[in-house]
Order: structure tokens, then sequence, then C-alpha cells
């Protein structure tokens, strides 16, 4: 979902790994981006109120009629650089009663 949304900090698939505790993570990467301004919270909540998510608490968006909710959304994992809004370390939850119709 994240690449899809997000192309400028896609995620790169690296691989995978097995902990030592059964755990099984994917391993990605992203592109570095290094801001040079603070992000204004209200300028990536017009942003996300334009693509069509609106804002449901804090730093939390959802989509109704794609049935996609995305979270996190706070100056530390969206960065300013140039003016440009660039979106890192998403989280996206799929609302399946929506997201199939």
């Amino acid at each position: 979902m994240h690449n899809y949304f997000f192309a400028d900090t896609a995620y790169r698939l690296l691989g995978f790994y097995l902990s030592d505790d059964n755990t099984f993570y994917a391993v990605v990467e992203q592109a570095y981006i290094k801001a040079d301004s603070m992000t204004d919270l209200k300028i990536v909540k017009g942003f996300m109120i334009a693509n069509g998510f609106e804002n449901k608490r804090r730093h939390d968006y959802e989509n109704v009629n794609l049935g996609l909710i995305i979270e996190d959304l706070h100056d530390e994992n969206v960065l300013t650089r140039n003016n440009l809004l660039y979106f890192i370390d998403t989280v996206f939850f799929i609302k399946p009663s929506q997201f199939w119709d």
C-alpha cells in the first residue's frame, strides 16, 4: 500500500529474516530523505483530505470509499523537503468489508 500511495519513498524488499524466537520479518529499505524544514501537520491534513482521507484522530486517517486506514502520520513520519511531503514508516490497515467491494 505504501509504495502505491507514496512512490517517492517506496520500500524495497531486501529479503526475509527468521529470528531465534521464530518471528518472521520482512527486511526493507527506503530512500533516505533529509528534511530541510519542520513538517506542518496542517499541510499533511490538507493533503490527506484532498486525496479522499478524513482525519479520524490525531495523526490517523481513513478513506471510507477505499476501505483504508493509514496511521502514524506525525511530524517524524512525514518529512518536508523543498516544500514537498515525504511519507516514511506509514501504517496501513485494510477494512475488508469495504476494501474488497
